[in-house]
């Protein structure tokens, strides 16, 4: 059962911007951490952004700070990644997950989406 849905991603030129959505219809996302990964092709799954419950902390990796943004609305059940200033080295496949324990490893998120492909052309 998918648990978890990105929207979304796209084709864009370096420089642009793109918004992520992470929507979910069998989840009270106010009871989870939410990360959004990425993994390129060939490359390991790794996190780019995440934020607590309440959204009282965040997480960036250092490739996409000052460029990306996580927010999310609990009334809404939705986590957003606005991504601005994009690169060609963004480009990958992006995953949202929701974690009852931590934030920074993948080990650590319990349900998964089936990812949303970003591109940034150079």
């Amino acid at each position: 059962q998918v648990h978890l849905v990105e929207s979304g991603g796209g084709l864009v030129q370096t420089g642009g911007s793109l918004r992520l959505s992470c929507a979910t219809s069998t989840l009270n996302l106010r009871a989870f951490g939410v990360g959004w990964f990425r993994q390129a092709q060939d490359g390991e799954r790794e996190v780019v952004a995440a934020i607590t419950w309440n959204a009282a902390d965040t997480v960036y990796a250092d490739s996409v700070k000052g460029r990306f943004i996580i927010s999310r609305d609990n009334d809404r059940n939705v986590v957003a990644l606005q991504m601005n200033s994009l690169k060609p080295e963004d480009t990958a496949v992006y995953y949202c997950a929701a974690s009852r324990a931590g934030l920074r490893t993948a080990a650590e998120y319990a349900y998964w989406g089936q990812g949303t492909q970003v591109t940034v052309s150079s």
